[in-house]
């Protein structure tokens, strides 16, 4: 009998040290899970008569639709892929469509085409594409095969960091979402409604903050941007050559800029005419009063 009660207690032991050690490893867990997302302030809510703390530092669920990533980017880096390409062509407006054409080819799009006229008449324009990342070399090639570059640069920009850190604070704010609404449910007294739901509106708004800033960069790193800048050739000769209607244009010029400056000149000494005027006004007035000298007898 005694030693049964010694196998007993000896039983107990070993149970309780093996509860104790799952309880252990159980709360490390949770402790771990717990640093990977933000700190959430308590809330109290009054249910059933007594008030309970409701704690927003776990790991939950939520209920908002997460936004899903965009293939093989998804594991990988995040790269901004941009280029400035000029070329000169013969015909920019047939340049301009056949760009749009391989960007179409490619699986992109034409976002914006402009094409104004110098003053030689001249045609020079800009055309700037949007095309899947994956296609970006293939395009520059095809860019180039229309006329001869002048100039080209690209540009890679990293944004993985930055895409990593957005995500996981998305992550952050929808934990915390969904243990809010879990404490709406337990709610029953108007003030702690209003209260709930301050913090509610407040993870949305950065929500979608978050993923309005995601999307952009993932539009970004998906679909690569190319500006390309055209222009015609210089005429043989130089940029104009002798033009006898632009020899008549500036005689035309010359000489309005002639009347133009006497017409300033006129304005200009017209105070100095109006004092030598009134001045010599005055010197014949004073003249006229004199008395005339006598003229002598002539001898006889």
């Amino acid at each position: 009998m005694k030693y049964r009660g010694l196998a007993l207690v000896l039983l107990l032991c070993i149970a309780a040290a093996m509860a104790a050690g799952c309880t252990g490893l159980s709360q490390s867990s949770h402790g771990n899970l717990a640093t990977d997302t933000a700190p959430m302030p308590a809330v109290a809510v009054k249910s059933g008569g007594s008030y309970s703390e409701e704690s927003r530092s776990g790991s939950a669920v939520s209920a908002v639709p997460t936004m899903s990533g965009t293939g093989s980017t998804q594991a990988g880096q995040k790269i901004i892929q941009t280029a400035s390409v000029s070329i000169e062509v013969t015909d920019v407006t047939a340049a301009a469509d056949a760009l749009k054409g391989l960007a179409a080819g490619k699986g992109g799009y034409l976002t914006s085409s402009s094409i104004q006229k110098t003053g030689s008449n001249r045609l020079y324009g800009t055309v700037v594409l949007r095309v899947p990342a994956a296609t970006f070399d293939d395009t520059l090639a095809g860019i180039k095969g229309i006329g001869t570059v002048k100039s080209i640069s690209t540009q890679s920009s990293d944004v993985t960091e930055e895409y990593t850190d957005l995500v996981a604070q998305k992550t952050s704010y929808q934990n915390q979402l969904a243990q809010y609404n879990a404490i709406m449910k337990k709610a029953d007294k108007v003030e702690d409604v209003i209260t709930v739901q301050q913090q509610i509106d407040r993870v949305q708004t950065e929500l979608d903050r978050l993923e309005g800033r995601l999307k952009y960069l993932n539009n970004r790193v998906d679909l690569s941007t190319i500006t390309v800048n055209l222009q015609e050739p210089e005429p043989v000769g130089g940029e104009t050559g002798h033009s006898f209607v632009a020899a008549i244009n500036e005689g035309i010029a010359g000489f309005l800029g002639m009347i133009d400056a006497l017409i300033v000149l006129f304005f200009t000494i017209l105070p100095l005419l109006a004092i030598g005027g009134a001045a010599y006004g005055i010197y014949r007035w004073r003249k006229g009063k004199k008395p005339a000298s006598p003229v002598p007898p002539e001898p006889k």
